[in-house]
């Protein structure tokens, strides 16, 4: 079985638009459920269009479309990684924060002791006794 000439021309079209990143029906995705979509017609009449089966699946890989979406994944996977990365670098910087912090309030208790200390001893009043100093 084959297709009409129509079904083989609207498939070879729908193909163009895919290859070339420009669908008019679809997300543009290169997939063969995309394709019979893109062209507005059945599952059925693309699996009977062999012809135009063997042409996609050996332009598929070197498309345009197929290139761009090769290096938004590399990108993709690349901002991922740097993603990973600010989020462990965020994640250290949050520790060293949180260590601060602990010393801070550790500080800040023993300054207000001290504080506490000194004005105790600074009201205390020590007599001293005249008699046992030493005359020259």
């Amino acid at each position: 079985m084959t297709v009409s000439p129509k079904a083989e021309q609207a498939l070879q079209e729908a193909m163009e638009r895919l290859l070339s990143g420009k669908p008019n029906r679809t997300d543009g995705a290169l997939t063969k459920n995309n394709l019979w979509r893109e062209a507005g017609v059945s599952r059925a009449t693309m699996n009977r269009a062999t012809s135009v089966l063997a042409e996609w699946d050996s332009r598929v890989d070197e498309s345009p479309a197929t290139a761009l979406d090769r290096r938004r994944r590399e990108e993709l996977s690349e901002v991922r990684g740097k993603l990973r990365k600010s989020r462990q670098e965020c994640r250290q910087l949050q520790d060293q924060v949180d260590a601060a912090a602990t010393v801070i309030a550790a500080l800040l208790a023993e300054n207000a002791a001290f504080r506490e200390q000194l004005a105790k001893r600074s009201a205390l009043v020590i007599p001293l006794d005249r008699a046992h100093t030493i005359r020259e």
